[in-house]
């Protein structure tokens, strides 16, 4: 990736002092950054290189963020039609779909600044600025990907799915969904969470930061937050919780096996889903 420190100075300073938003200067180093991330050239956060390991920490590009905010800023609301349909917003589609090799079907909508990589799809969905989506990826039908979501290659966002957006603060990781996940019907994934590699999340399970992920696949439960781990195979749980008006049923995140890093993607997913009894 090229070196970017001065655009990246440009934006730091705009976003410490948005009077200098007024500046052409700043407003091209704004519109440029949104182009480079539109193009693919930039992420608002990069893997870890894989001698790290699977689980190493990706990188967030908090003055990418910076840009994006600055963006709505300096844009102006501008309508538009589409056949029938009209519009009035600031930030454009993205466009040039055909060359870039990506099939969006209609009424699904990416807007300008997040990017595709070739043979990614998306049914009659939605993908917000910023995203990231990788190659042999499908957004299917009423599926979001909010705003700097990161959603890698041979992943499938099954119907209704929602993955929500984290513009704010600039330095706080997006939601990342890695290559090979398969995220079933209805899931809500929001706050920042990590789905690992090659993870099934199965239908409505819903994941924020604060949700109790249990692994139950020992003699003991093991409670995480945040994030799911490779090849997980999850299901929607609940756990008992004493309140002062009695004891209820709170959600949570049920990790019950892995799938196979041995075998082929698609007999493995099969294979989840017939052992475990997961519906998508």
């Amino acid at each position: 990736m090229a070196d970017h420190a001065l655009l990246q100075a440009t934006i730091e300073a705009a976003f410490a002092d948005r009077t200098t938003l007024t500046d052409p200067a700043v407003v091209a180093a704004v519109e440029e950054t949104i182009a480079l991330l539109d193009r693919g050239e930039l992420r608002v956060a990069t893997p870890p290189p894989p001698e790290q390991g699977e689980e190493a920490e990706w990188t967030v590009n908090a003055w990418v963020k910076q840009a994006i905010l600055l963006y709505f800023g300096v844009r102006k609301m501008e309508p538009s039609e589409v056949g029938p349909l009209a519009f009035h917003d600031k930030i454009p589609v993205k466009k040039d779909l055909a060359a870039a090799g990506v099939r969006v079907v209609p009424p699904g909508t990416v807007r300008f600044g997040a990017f595709l990589e070739k043979g990614a799809i998306v049914m009659p969905g939605y993908v917000n600025i910023g995203a990231w989506v990788g190659s042999g990826s499908m957004v299917d039908t009423w599926a979001t990907v909010g705003s700097c979501a990161q959603i890698g290659r041979d992943v499938h966002l099954a119907g209704g799915v929602g993955i929500g957006g984290v513009l704010e603060p600039p330095g706080a990781r997006p939601v990342i969904v890695e290559d090979g996940a398969f995220i079933g019907s209805r899931v809500v994934i929001v706050e920042g969470m990590r789905i690992g590699k090659g993870a099934i999340i199965g239908a409505g399970v819903v994941l924020t930061a604060s949700t109790l992920i249990l692994d139950v696949r020992g003699s003991a439960p093991v409670e995480r937050k945040g994030s799911i781990p490779p090849r997980a195979v999850v299901i929607p749980g609940v756990r008992q919780k004493k309140f002062p008006a009695g004891e209820f049923g709170v959600p949570c995140a049920l990790i019950i096996g892995e799938r196979s890093a041995s075998t082929d993607q698609k007999v493995s997913l099969n294979a989840a889903l017939r052992d475990f009894d997961v519906p998508v």
